[in-house]
């Protein structure tokens, strides 16, 4: 099926948020760099000022990555740590056995969810809380869209797909000076460090656009 072009995701959320269901999950994937987390914040303010506060929540899937210790442990370690951000650089049974818990807990009881620490670059368990009474939750990251082995479990759980329609390479020349500006790099450094990383794992996203629900432009 052809996905929709959404162009208010303001108010389908609050459409959304009007289902009978317990708790609706939605996934939103995108390029690295396409804005995925700076949308997520702006629709949860947007919606907690019509809804109120606890009844809208964005989660990243930054906190599945694998930790540095289990990518150093892995075979050809270093270029694994260089890759990192590739699918087979995160936990998607973490992932899987989250959603299922937000799903079964919806209204009874809270979950965490992790998040990830930049300064160490690890993951931190249940750095967030989600109360059991917020009917209504995105999950952006660039991989919630991906149905390859493992990440094809992730269907059961969502109930809409969203993929944000930002082009790739202006996701990639957000990603180099992303990159310039985190880590002090010089242009040609960031370049060589998004294109043979980051470009890659794009290459894994792409077919996800056409089997979204919705186009977000």
């Amino acid at each position: 099926m052809t996905p929709r072009l959404l162009t208010d995701p303001v108010s389908r959320l609050l459409k959304l948020y009007k289902s009978d269901q317990p708790r609706i999950l939605v996934a939103l994937a995108g390029y690295p760099g396409s804005g995925k987390t700076t949308a997520a914040k702006g629709w949860v303010r947007e919606v907690s000022r019509k809804l109120g506060d606890g009844q809208f929540m964005a989660l990243g899937m930054d906190g599945f990555h694998l930790t540095k210790a289990r990518l150093a442990e892995m075979d050809n370690p270093e270029e694994t740590l260089a890759r990192r951000g590739a699918p087979w650089t995160f936990d998607p049974d973490g992932l899987i056995a989250k959603l299922k818990e937000l799903k079964s807990k919806a209204g009874s009881a809270p979950v965490g969810w992790p998040g990830f620490e930049h300064e160490i670059g690890d993951p931190v368990p249940d750095a967030l809380i989600v109360p059991p009474g917020c009917p209504l939750i995105l999950v952006e990251g660039i991989y919630t869209l991906l149905r390859q082995e493992r990440w094809a479990d992730l269907d059961e759980f969502f109930d809409e797909t969203w993929f944000l329609d930002t082009s790739l390479e202006t996701s990639m020349q957000r990603l180099y000076l992303r990159h310039q500006q985190a880590w002090g790099m010089s242009e040609t450094e960031a370049r060589k460090q998004a294109d043979g990383n980051d470009r890659l794992n794009c290459e894994h996203i792409l077919p996800c656009r056409e089997t979204a629900d919705f186009i977000v432009c």
